[in-house]
């Protein structure tokens, strides 16, 4: 397996240019933040970007915790890749990434990789605006489509970034942009009666539906779900109704939250004239 490696300040936007490097070299997979990307599919780990302290988030890109080690030392292993990219913010950094998940048998291996520096793949303007982005608005980038992080971030802000390759072309790479808990000063909160507020007023708005008897939320780190007991007039279609009552509300609750809901279940318990 060839190995590379990506070395940079962090915020200098190494996980953003991450896929068009892969594209550009052929590179298979991806080791950034504590994820393995195998094809632009995240196959293994937990991102560091859902640490709550900079410190913790820097033991994950390191696979400091041996089941997370395990899992995807297992994963690179079964996937067998032709090629990996290694991020991180030094040269050191990427080698203790490297050994610590096996993929070279010692120090002497590591003259096999080649290392690319961010300064080699942007220009000094792109670097300040990624810095920018970073410090200012907290924003972070993961090189894998927002689908594929949603179990990951239930519960984050998340926003999908599509970036097309040329005007000719009509191929997009699709990269996902968070906002850590870290990244804040301060913290930020959603209150339950607000989930509660916009469920009513997405099933008022709805003919089918009488009244909603009760709402229950239940956000975990890798899930954010919500239950909701409804009564549904006589003359429609219960399972209709259910279906697009969940649809609508899991639509909602994203848009006016930025939350990634993940499941959204609907009990009908009543009919009524």
């Amino acid at each position: 397996m060839k190995i590379y490696t990506l070395v940079g300040k962090s915020g200098t936007g190494k996980s953003f240019h991450a896929m068009e490097l892969c594209r550009k070299k052929q590179i298979e997979s991806i080791i950034d933040d504590g994820l393995f990307i195998y094809q632009n599919t995240v196959v293994a780990g937990v991102s560091a970007k859902r640490d709550a302290t900079k410190i913790g988030a820097v033991k994950t890109a390191l696979f400091q915790s041996d089941q997370i080690r395990d899992e995807v030392a297992q994963a690179i292993a079964e996937k067998n890749p032709k090629s990996i990219l290694i991020l991180g913010t030094s040269v050191g950094m990427t080698d203790k990434i490297i050994l610590r998940l096996g993929l070279l048998p010692d120090t002497d291996a590591l003259k096999q990789v080649e290392r690319i520096f961010i300064e080699d793949i942007t220009t000094e303007e792109e670097r300040a605006t990624a810095r920018q982005q970073r410090d200012k608005m907290g924003k972070h980038v993961i090189p894998a489509p927002a689908l594929q992080l949603k179990r990951n971030f239930a519960g984050y802000f998340m926003d999908p970034l599509r970036i097309f390759r040329g005007k000719d072309s009509g191929a997009a790479a699709e990269r996902t942009v968070v906002r850590p808990t870290y990244s804040y000063m301060g913290e930020y909160f959603v209150d339950e009666r607000v989930l509660e507020d916009i469920v009513t007023c997405v099933a008022w708005q709805m003919p089918g539906v009488s009244s909603v008897i009760r709402v229950v939320q239940d956000p975990r780190p890798e899930t954010f779900k919500l239950s909701v007991a409804v009564k549904v007039k006589h003359g429609f279609s219960v399972w209709d109704i259910a279906r697009q009552l969940q649809d609508e509300i899991n639509d909602k609750v994203e848009q006016m939250t930025a939350f990634n809901v993940t499941e959204v279940n609907v009990e009908v318990r009543a009919l009524e004239e």
